[in-house]
């Protein structure tokens, strides 16, 4: 594929205006035969030069093309290739370019993937073009800036249905085994936005509001797809954002298709968004934990189809702006029409936390970034650009208030509508209706790096009252941003064991202390909580005697989002050290049993599973691993028989499990003995049990197999793989490690199977001779890979657990070679960061010992 700059990309928009593509697939070879390694595809491209005879070239990243005619002479193919694209020279005001052309079917997930189900042997096919990779099925103008109309065919297998961005409007057979599905043409899109997909898709129908609904999955999936859920969240976005952008859905119809083999949660082709069957259709009993990420998954593409396809980014500068304006009007969608109104709260836990770790690393970079090309592109998926983002949209309507913030954005899709627009079109769209300078705002921002810290001193006199309340914010040296603040601090008082907030004031911070002079006087509250209901993106810290009362009663606050940010402080505090991992645990196995949110459990489980892996003293991590077991299997007992809870707590026993006893346990509830009251030991809990037994060498391949025959699906396959991975034994890691470094490129479900297994806490020293092997097999799988596959290597095989200065110094060695790619270096030095981390951790862990 060609690695499209921004300078290309402005000149050929520039020059060029599209107006139209008719694209023909041929898909009646991608059955499930080795040899049906391609499909066919004719492009027909129609556009505009400003000026005649200037010559520019188009992206197509085909297997082998066999004809191009430009204005019905043919395309010299002599300079073509798949990384450079197609040259076109001497072109008229109005051009015609057909290109026909064998393309490779995907199994990395980008491009036209290809997945056959092993229940019944039928294939699947889904298309996944951003950010460039349309041109893996069609000749194009692969930019965002170049919007066109799209008229799709496509011959399939008679059975199957095909499913684009709009609606069918013919279908011709020729009474033999294949049709020719035709789609009507298209609004203006970008390339990346398009979609195609095909397959016997089980489909289910609904209207609402004058829109047809769809609901697509794999056939053997139809008795999992819950499609009047999912239904209905959509219907409640679709309300939503009705009424509050002020404009509605542009297109006739919206279709929705949970898939197969997915690299990411979702992606939002115009009218027929994409989601991952593997984490949104539930074969067994989840939590209200993944009821609400998939929900918030939901409005997060519903929220593309106005700001990203509607009005879509110039170029992949404002990528922040796309994903970010789809993060937050997720959460302020599911807060106000969703039954999962504490969505901010999770927000917080889930993925603000991202944006905090993403910040700290030595990557960080600013929220808005110049992006020279896309491999630049490739690598800033990631928590700054989605959940920092966000968090500083979220300020932003702090800031100006909701109302303005609203009309900011009716005016905004009002005016940019089908076309392209900046960051600077929307903060000038901001400033109208809310009258306020933002420029300087978005300067501190969005063109700055890191993260600050915000820590209260408190001065409280004899009488109980505080002298004196300052916010001392702090930043890091080599970023020494003081940002403006806004946020509410929140006075909390203990009652009859209740945290009951007494007061909130609303403040500006600013500079190095802002002294809250509305305080002073004041009976000091026994808990001091700044940035009360998480109005700013600023780590916290509380004071002791706050501290104090919340290790007692952090569970006793009445709303979960001030719980939210105590756990949230003391997790930034271990992870920098101010905090031992063995306090960390403590405070986790006293208050969090008597935690009712399932978002702040099931994070904060995690969080602590992290905690003993990666920050706690090695000499004492056993210690805290039977504690966090004991507790886990306690509560698994007390909790309410068949609820969420419950079974948050059976995994997180699942994962700590060590001991014989807890092996034991779990071996029985396997083979169901003493199992807890109401906890249902379905398909998928017993994979998770079943690795745990696998990790620690209580169980083997024989299990394994037994395990799979009963469950002979695609999701079984990809647990199998990732279970054996788990194996451990030094032949079988061998063998892992052979098949993911290895020539054969294995589909990326495979390859991220046996990345999630090879590495395991409680297999330190079974991985520890492949860290020299890592860094050997780096360049040459970055080289061979499709790019998120090649990402996956890179962030899942490095040597994480082992944490040591001897892995810091094989990683600077690596570093300090020549010619590695800087995104490949990037993930590289964010393994490293991890390992630094976690040094520093483990000291701090010791002393206390």
């Amino acid at each position: 594929m060609r690695n499209l700059t921004q300078v290309e990309a402005t000149e050929r928009a520039r020059l060029l205006d599209v107006t139209g593509y008719d694209i023909s697939l041929d898909l009646t070879s991608g059955g499930q035969a080795a040899d049906n390694r391609t499909f066919r595809s004719v492009t027909e491209v129609r556009f505009r030069c400003a000026e005649p005879g200037a010559s520019t070239f188009i992206e197509v990243a085909a297997d082998s093309v066999r004809t191009a005619t430009l204005n019905g002479t043919p395309v010299d193919l002599g300079s073509w290739s798949a990384e450079a694209g197609l040259a076109l020279t001497d072109l008229a005001a109005e051009n015609t370019l057909v290109v026909d052309a064998d393309f490779l079917y995907s199994a990395s997930g980008q491009g036209l993937h290809r997945s056959v189900d092993p229940v019944d042997g039928e294939t699947y096919l889904y298309s996944q073009f951003e950010t460039a990779d349309a041109q893996r099925v069609f000749a194009c103008f692969d930019q965002p800036d170049l919007k066109s109309v799209y008229t799709w065919h496509a011959t399939v297998p008679v059975h199957w249905r095909a499913i684009s961005n709009m609606p069918v409007v013919a279908e011709e057979t020729d009474g033999g085994a294949t049709k020719t599905v035709h789609f009507a043409e298209s609004a203006r899109m970008s390339s990346y936005i398009t979609a195609l997909c095909a397959g016997p898709y089980h489909e289910v129908r609904h209207s609402h509001d004058g829109i047809s609904m769809g609901y697509y999955c794999r056939a053997s999936m139809a008795e999992h797809m819950d499609a009047d859920d999912l239904h209905l969240i959509t219907t409640q976005g679709f309300d939503f954002f009705h009424e509050q952008f002020g404009v509605r859905y542009p297109l006739p119809k919206y279709d929705q298709l949970w898939v197969p083999d997915f690299n990411a949660g979702a992606m939002e082709n115009f009218g027929c968004v994409t989601h991952s069957e593997t984490h949104y259709i539930f074969r067994s009993q989840v939590t209200d934990f993944e009821y609400e990420q998939r929900a918030n998954t939901i409005l997060h593409e519903l929220a593309h189809m106005w700001f990203g396809d509607l009005v879509t980014m110039r170029w992949w500068n404002d990528l922040w702006l796309n994903e970010s304006f789809a993060e937050w009007a997720s959460h302020w969608a599911n807060t106000h029409a969703t039954r999962f109104s504490d969505a901010w709260t999770t927000f917080l836990s889930i993925r603000k936390n991202w944006g905090y770790r993403q910040d700290q690393l030595s990557s960080t970079h600013p929220v808005y970034c110049e992006m020279p090309d896309l491999e630049a592109v490739e690598v800033n998926f990631d928590g700054i650009t989605y959940a920092k983002g966000a968090s500083v949209l979220k300020q932003l309507v702090a800031y100006v208030g909701e109302e303005p913030f609203r009309a900011g954005l009716r005016s905004y899709f009002g005016r940019y509508a089908w076309g392209n627009a900046t960051f600077d079109d929307l903060l000038s769209e901001l400033e109208t209706a809310s009258g306020r300078e933002l420029r300087k705002f978005a300067a501190q921002w969005l063109e700055t790096a890191q993260v600050n810290t915000l820590r209260p001193e408190v001065e409280i006199g004899a009488d109980g009252n505080y002298q004196r309340v300052v916010v001392r914010q702090e930043a890091p040296a080599d970023y020494p941003t003081l940002r403006t603040h806004r946020i509410g601090v929140g006075l909390y008082d203990l009652r009859d064991g209740r945290l009951v907030r007494r007061d909130r004031i609303e403040v500006d911070v600013s500079g190095e202390a802002t002294e809250l002079t509305q305080l002073a006087g004041v009976a000091a509250p026994d808990v001091l909580l700044l940035n009360d209901d998480d109005l700013t993106y600023a780590k916290l810290r509380l004071d002791e005697r706050s501290m104090a009362t919340v290790v007692q009663h952090v569970s006793a606050f009445e709303s979960s989002l001030p719980r939210a940010l105590c756990w949230a402080a003391a997790w930034d505090m271990v992870r920098d050290a101010e905090l031992s991992a063995r306090d960390y645990v403590a405070l986790v196995l006293a208050g969090l049993p008597a935690e009712s949110d399932i978002n702040l459990v099931t994070q904060t489980l995690r969080q602590a599973a992290s905690t003993l892996a990666m920050y706690a003293d090695p000499d004492w991590a056993p210690t805290g691993w039977a504690d966090l077991a004991r507790t886990a299997r306690t509560a698994v007992r007390l909790a309410e028989p068949g609820s969420g809870l419950q079974l948050a707590w059976a995994r997180a026993y699942a994962s700590a499990a060590r001991s014989e006893e807890d092996l034991s346990t779990l071996r029985g509830w396997l083979d169901g003995a003493d199992v807890p009251q109401g906890l249902a030991i379905d398909t998928e809990l017993r994979w998770t049990l079943l690795r745990a037994l696998v990790a620690t060498g209580a169980a083997g391949i024989t299990e394994i197999d037994a395990e799979l025959a009963g469950d002979r699906t695609a999701s079984g396959e990809r647990e199998a793989a990732l279970t054996r991975a788990l194996v451990p034994t030094a032949e079988h890691k061998a063998e892992v490690w052979a098949s993911l470094t290895g020539d054969e490129i294995l589909p990326n479900w495979r390859s991220r199977a046996l990345l999630q297994g090879f590495q395991h806490p409680a297999q330190v020293d079974l991985s520890a001779p492949y860290t020299g092997r890592y860094f050997d097999a780096l360049a040459r799988v970055w080289a061979s890979r499709d790019s998120e596959p090649a990402q996956e290597f890179v962030i899942l095989a490095y040597p994480a657990y082992q944490v040591s200065t001897d892995t810091v110094a094989a990683t600077d060695e690596w570093l300090a070679q020549e010619g590695h790619p800087a995104p490949l270096r990037r993930l590289v030095s964010e393994g490293r960061d991890g390992v630094v981390r976690a040094i520093k951790a483990r000291a701090r862990d010791a002393a206390t010992a």
